[in-house]
């Protein structure tokens, strides 16, 4: 089992660029996109009033793109636990194929809405996103070995 939450975009005339198809900067706005419906998907609504993440760090692997009214299914998941006041989270964009054409590692720190700084992610806050993909189960087989 696991915690993903998924959503699909589909490029429209002012997402593609000069070679024909989404621009980089357009991936970029869709993973804040699918990260932030994700927290509001999940998180408690006094979470939500209380904190804001800020984006810290992007790494996205471009494997392929799409053109005008081409779709991608959206896939995030937080892979491992907080450390600190920072969280990172996995995106995998897929094409109607089903291949990963863009995935994105960023990073995201907790903001006390109140105060403005940076706080250690409360563990409340952390526990409705589990399991991370490090706590999943493994499967077992019907043999039994």
């Amino acid at each position: 089992m696991s915690n993903r939450h998924a959503r699909t975009f589909t490029a429209g005339p002012e997402h593609i660029d000069e070679l024909g198809h989404v621009n980089n900067a357009v991936w970029v706005d869709w993973v804040q996109q699918i990260a932030t419906g994700h927290w509001y998907a999940v998180a408690a609504p006094e979470h939500q009033a209380a904190y804001v993440w800020v984006l810290t760090r992007h790494e996205i692997d471009y494997r392929g793109n799409i053109g005008p009214g081409e779709s991608v299914t959206a896939e995030t998941w937080i892979p491992t636990g907080p450390v600190g006041a920072r969280f990172d989270r996995r995106v995998d964009f897929r094409d109607a194929a089903g291949k990963a054409i863009v995935s994105s590692k960023t990073t995201w720190a907790i903001i006390d809405r109140a105060t403005g700084r940076i706080l250690r992610v409360p563990k409340e806050v952390a526990e409705p996103f589990r399991p991370f993909g490090d706590e999943a189960q493994p499967s077992t087989s019907a043999t039994g070995t």
